[in-house]
C-alpha cells in the first residue's frame, strides 16, 4: 500500500486488492509443533540402538496390562448395564375379565356412563397414549373394554324397555 497521503479511495483500493491477492499467491507454510524430521533422522542413523528383545518384552507386556484393562473395563461396563437395567415391567392384561374389573361396568346404567367409562379407559389405555412397545397390545385391549362396554349399553338398554 502507498505512502502517499494524497491518494484518493480508488487508489486505496486498488492497493488492498493487490496486497490481497499477493497473500492469496504465497501459500502459508504449515507449522509443525515438533521436529519429526529430526527424529526420523535420529533414529534411522543408528546412534540410537533398541535391542529387539527388549522391544519384544516391552510390546508383551504392554498387550498384556491393555488386555488386563480392557478385561476390567468389560466387567465394569456389565455392572453398570446390569444397575440401569430397568426391572422387567408388568404388561397390562388382555384379559377380558380383568379389564370388566378395571372398566366397573357394573356401576354404569346410563348411556353417558357408558360413554364416560370409555373414554376414561382410552384417556390411560390408547395405543397413541403408551410406549411403542406396548401399543399393539394396548390395540388390543381397546377393542376388548370396547365390545365389554358395547356389550353391557345393549344389556342396560334391553333392561330399561322391559
Amino acid at each position: 500500500m502507498g505512502t502517499n497521503t494524497d491518494s484518493d479511495f480508488a487508489s486505496l483500493l486498488d492497493d488492498l486488492f493487490v496486497a490481497r491477492a499477493m497473500a492469496e499467491e504465497a501459500p502459508a507454510k504449515p507449522t509443525i509443533p515438533f521436529d519429526y524430521l529430526a527424529v526420523a533422522d535420529e533414529l534411522y542413523s543408528g546412534r540410537i540402538k533398541v535391542a529387539a528383545e527388549a522391544a519384544k518384552a516391552e510390546y508383551r507386556e504392554a498387550s498384556e496390562t491393555f488386555e488386563a484393562g480392557f478385561a476390567a473395563l468389560l466387567s465394569s461396563l456389565d455392572e453398570l448395564v446390569a444397575e440401569r437395567a430397568e426391572p422387567q415391567e408388568e404388561l397390562p392384561s388382555v384379559d377380558p375379565e380383568t379389564i370388566a374389573r378395571e372398566l366397573n361396568l357394573a356401576a354404569a346404567k346410563a348411556s353417558a356412563d357408558f360413554s364416560r367409562l370409555r373414554r376414561t379407559f382410552a384417556f390411560h389405555n390408547h395405543p397413541d397414549r403408551v410406549a411403542p412397545h406396548l401399543r399393539q397390545r394396548a390395540m388390543v385391549r381397546m377393542q376388548v373394554a370396547n365390545m365389554l362396554i358395547d356389550d353391557a349399553k345393549r344389556r342396560a338398554t334391553k333392561a330399561g324397555k322391559r
